[in-house]
Order: structure tokens, then C-alpha cells, then sequence
């Protein structure tokens, strides 16, 4: 919480006012596909990242009264280090899950490149729409869509599944 939202918020807050004063700016917050949904075994990232997609929604409409924008990148999985290199942290009474989980994403053929995301990222600041949310990478667009598509109970119900051995998520 303290680097993924409070971080952004804290960097935001510091450049309001210069973008008040020149009547223009434009923030772009990485969010993650895990602020469209929830996954096993990572709830405060996941929490990290619903507030910033709550926060990005809410402050757009302050913003705008002085022509700031904001804009939120919404990546699903990456194909970077980071799985090798993150530490995670669990109790014991939950390795059933987290080696189930482990296994169900590491399953994933479509990750995205940081290549890519930086597309997106460029498109963004370039495009000059006001959209807020750019969801990059096709796991996180076929998630998205498909959460969008069946409701947020059954969707729920498919992570359940995909974690009981039944078919993957998308």
C-alpha cells in the first residue's frame, strides 16, 4: 500500500498545483489487472491496486474542472523477473493455494512484454482522449472482458474452478 497508492498519491498531490497553474497536465498510474479482480494469495497488492483504480475514477472528475487529465495502465502479467525475484509471503496453512495458484498462472502462454506496455503507455499520453483505463496485455483484456461478460459471482466461481483443477479462467 505504501509504494503502489500511497506512493501515487503522494506524488500526484505534489504536482496539483503546478498543473493548476499551467491550466493543463496529464497523470498516468499504473494500476494492474489485479484491480479488475481479485486473485488468491495476493490481497494487499490486489487491494494496492483497487484503490488506485478507485482513486484514478474519483479524482478524473476533479481533475478535469482544470484540464488535468488521468489515465491508468491496467497490465495483466508481465514477462519480467519479478516471479523469480519477489519474495512471497505465506503461512504454511495456505501452500495448498498458493502452489495451486502458482500453477494455474504459470500456465499462461500470452504475458505481455514490457515492450508492449510501454506501447500502451505512449498511446496513452499521446492520444489525446480522456479515456482513464487502458487495459494492455490479451490476459488482462480477456479476463477483463470475460468478468465484464458473466458478473462478478460467476467469474468468482471460475477462480474457484481454475483452482480446483477445472479449466483456466479465460
Amino acid at each position: 500500500m505504501e509504494t503502489n497508492f500511497f506512493g501515487v498519491v503522494r506524488v500526484t498531490k505534489a504536482f496539483i498545483p503546478y498543473f493548476r497553474e499551467r491550466g493543463h497536465g496529464l497523470f498516468i498510474t499504473t494500476g494492474s489487472s489485479a484491480g479488475l479482480a481479485g486473485f488468491p494469495m495476493g490481497s494487499m497488492y490486489d487491494a494496492s491496486k483497487w484503490a488506485i483504480e478507485g482513486w484514478s475514477e474519483s479524482l478524473s472528475y476533479e481533475l478535469s474542472e482544470f484540464n488535468i487529465g488521468i489515465k491508468t495502465i491496467e497490465p495483466g502479467m508481465v514477462s519480467t523477473e519479478i516471479m523469480n525475484k519477489s519474495p512471497v509471503v505465506s503461512h504454511p496453512a495456505y501452500d495448498s493455494l498458493l502452489n495451486k495458484f502458482v500453477a494455474a498462472v504459470m500456465q499462461q502462454e500470452n504475458m505481455t512484454t514490457p515492450e508492449q506496455i510501454a506501447e500502451v503507455v505512449y498511446g496513452a499520453a499521446t492520444d489525446g482522449s480522456k479515456k482513464l483505463r487502458y487495459v494492455c496485455g490479451e490476459d488482462a483484456i480477456a479476463m477483463y472482458t470475460h468478468r465484464l461478460e458473466v458478473g462478478d459471482e460467476a467469474f468468482r466461481e471460475g477462480i474457484f474452478e481454475m483452482l480446483n483443477g477445472g479449466r483456466s479462467l479465460i
